[in-house]
């Protein structure tokens, strides 16, 4: 679909817009799980991000954890009836003396019945992507974030195209993608329907969609009022609508729709959750997602 003809959608009547995008939503929910395996001091000056080290967050840090730690993390998602599990490090790329241990962390994922892995380390090489899929992993995590035309208005140490190559090395190696975006930095709706367009182009199999938590000491800190809940639902749709075939995944600051809200996207447009905490924000406590999906007459997946 064109810019316009989406942008005439995301206007229309919003019981209307959500109706349409369920014509695209399975019956099924899947869940998938994150460890923060290496957390703060990344070089990247990302404007949301509590881990970078151009501003004084105070959050904790410390260095790559332990194997014993990501099996551990592993196995108690998968009590939790995720069947995906992410090793997720701070930093704009896999440091050289780190890269051989994620490495051996995805090898212990793979290594847990019932689990496929996942990873989300920053930007790749080509080396260093053949070595990922030669390792096993399934899928990989890079999110766009925002839309190419806003992009300088978020990070200006890497580029958009940095990530749409990273992008295009999971896909080259037979890796499956998942890439989103975070809602509320400050875009405008023209640019939330390129970001729909753009993730359309990039085809990924999962769309992870993170509404910004605004933190404290970051340059975005007072972005609380950027994007309410019927933009937020809007997006959704519209982004479902431009890419029927990958799974749209309520990640980080979906705290910021109502317990209503976040069922009706459920029930219209999201077929993925990311359950538990976040990075650095707090999440929502598996079993209430699970009455959440059966409250909906869903299956989890």
């Amino acid at each position: 679909m064109t810019k316009d003809e989406l942008l005439k959608l995301y206007n229309m009547d919003l019981d209307e817009l959500l109706e349409l995008s369920s014509k695209y939503v399975s019956e099924n929910v899947e869940f998938c799980s994150i460890v923060n395996a290496r957390n703060g001091k990344c070089s990247q000056n990302c404007k949301y991000c509590a881990q970078s080290s151009h501003y004084r967050t105070d959050i904790e840090t410390y260095p790559l954890i332990e194997t014993e730690k990501v099996i551990k993390a592993a196995q108690e998602a998968k009590s939790n009836h995720a069947d995906r599990f992410a090793v997720v490090t701070s930093g704009k790329t896999p440091a050289e003396e780190d890269f051989d241990k994620v490495v051996d962390l995805i090898k212990a994922v793979n290594d847990v019945e019932g689990i496929k892995s996942c990873a989300s380390i920053g930007i790749l090489d080509d080396e260093m992507a053949k070595a990922l899929s030669e390792a096993g992993l399934k899928r990989f995590h890079h999110n766009i974030n925002t839309c190419r035309s806003y992009y300088s208005s978020v990070c200006t140490t890497h580029t958009y195209e940095d990530r749409i190559n990273t992008c295009k090395l999971v896909k080259k190696y037979g890796m499956e993608l998942c890439c989103g975006v975070i809602l509320g930095m400050g875009e405008t709706i023209e640019q939330r329907v390129e970001m729909a367009m753009e993730l359309a182009e990039i085809q990924p199999e999962s769309i992870p969609i993170n509404i910004l938590m605004p933190i404290p000491q970051t340059p975005f800190e007072n972005y609380h009022d950027k994007i309410d809940e019927e933009n937020i639902l809007r997006t959704l749709a519209i982004f479902k609508i431009a890419n029927p075939k990958s799974v749209l995944r309520f990640c980080g600051g979906r705290m910021r729709l109502s317990d209503e809200n976040q069922k009706k996207a459920l029930k219209t447009c999201v077929e993925g959750i990311l359950i538990g905490n976040y990075l650095t924000t707090v999440g929502k406590n598996p079993e209430d997602d699970i009455k959440t999906i059966n409250e909906l007459g869903k299956k989890l997946k």
